[in-house]
């Protein structure tokens, strides 16, 4: 299990700080690649295009404001799920980079998550699929999740 966290520009990095920690957390390994879909698309192809053939269970986090093209076109030519969460420092560029990101055109499925950690959540519960041990840590999550509200 493993998350390519695909990043459109080296200033994206901030953003995703602390999350490598946190699949840690749960076993789950990350690599993070700059790979802008504007400037260098062949990039970007390059390395869905070696996920495709590979066996391991994957799933791609995308992060670019702006344009959001890095989401769709991974999602576009990938086999596995992409999850964007866009990056943005206030409510002026939160308004652009949703909108860039949520409008992806047909058999583009892009899910978007804006908060960091339910983009983590997501990712893990998406492994859990095929990981009993992994779904139990996620039910016994929930579970001191709703004891807190006792």
């Amino acid at each position: 299990m493993k998350i390519v966290f695909l990043l459109g520009s080296e200033s994206d990095k901030g953003f995703i700080e602390g999350m490598d920690k946190e699949f840690e957390k749960w076993g789950v390994g990350a690599e993070v690649i700059v790979a802008s879909a504007h400037k260098v698309p062949e990039k970007v192809f390059e390395i869905v295009s070696a996920n495709n053939e590979n066996d391991e269970d994957l799933v791609y986090i995308t992060v670019a404001g702006r344009s959001n093209g890095l989401s769709g076109v991974t999602a576009a030519n990938s086999v596995h799920p992409v999850i964007a969460c866009p990056p943005f420092k206030d409510k002026e560029d939160f308004i652009m980079n949703i909108n860039s990101t949520l409008v992806m055109p047909s058999d583009t499925p892009v899910l978007t998550v804006i908060d960091k950690g339910n983009a983590v959540m997501a990712a893990v519960r998406i492994f859990a699929l095929k990981d009993s041990g992994l779904r139990a840590k996620i039910a016994g999550r929930i579970a001191e999740i709703k004891e807190k509200f006792n």
